[in-house]
């Protein structure tokens, strides 16, 4: 499926907050906001790529539970790029004294460049 795009710099910048708060009064649908602005509007995926992306995420997911390196996230996990994005990774994977450095709140919400964002992703 096509996500949809919408152009919107011109009448609103959200900064993190309100982008945040933006995805949190609106949970059933899935944006993404890129750095110069457009708000994605992402559609559910169809069966084979979520199958896809569910093996993809199972392994990564073994893989640590296996090592215990990092901290393993899904494709509702939302990530501030260094260039100023929020992006949505099919599966993402950081290590654990990333992790370990954000305060709760910060584990709560998108999580931020100083993350250095994730260590592993696809898309």
């Amino acid at each position: 499926m096509t996500s949809i795009v919408l152009n919107i710099p011109a009448i609103a910048k959200f900064n993190n907050e309100q982008f945040y708060q933006l995805c949190q009064a609106n949970r059933d649908l899935r944006f993404e906001l890129t750095a110069t602005g457009e708000l994605i509007v992402m559609p559910p995926t169809g069966g084979s790529t979520g199958k896809r992306n569910s093996d993809i995420n199972f392994e990564l997911a073994l893989w640590n539970r296996r090592t215990n390196l990092g901290i393993v996230f899904d494709s509702s996990t939302g990530f501030k790029l260094p260039n100023s994005a929020n992006r949505s990774p099919d599966a993402a994977w950081i290590p654990i004294e990333k992790w370990n450095v954000l305060t709760p709140k910060q584990q709560d919400k998108f999580l931020p460049r100083k993350s250095n964002c994730r260590e592993f992703y696809t898309r």
